[in-house]
């Protein structure tokens, strides 16, 4: 996946260290590479990475690989983007969603 440099990629391993750890708010893209609507999502998900950068940390976990994080946040449809801050969940939303939508949620926690 060639994309932006700062989207993270999240897993089991290193969950606690750049998500419930973290100093800024972290948005998570619960996603796979079967799901139509997370390939669309994607290029959304990479342009709020780059104009983000420095103020929230975002990335993405794949269900299908990393299928006990997912299961503790009843990850049950994709896309599914969940905002942390400070290790707790403070937003999420299920489905598509446009970028505007995303950019509220995401100045709603700066």
């Amino acid at each position: 996946m060639a994309g932006s440099p700062n989207v993270k990629t999240f897993t089991q391993e290193n969950w606690e260290s750049e998500v419930l750890k973290a100093k800024q708010p972290v948005l998570v893209d619960f996603w796979a590479a079967w799901c139509g609507p997370c390939r669309m999502i994607g290029p959304i998900i990479e342009e709020l990475a780059d104009e983000y950068a420095g103020k929230i940390i975002i990335g993405k976990l794949n269900v299908d690989e990393q299928s006990e994080v997912a299961s503790k946040y009843n990850v049950m449809s994709i896309p599914t983007l969940i905002l942390f801050k400070d290790g707790n969940i403070v937003d999420q939303a299920v489905g598509f969603r446009s970028k505007q939508d995303l950019v509220k949620m995401l100045d709603a926690q700066l």
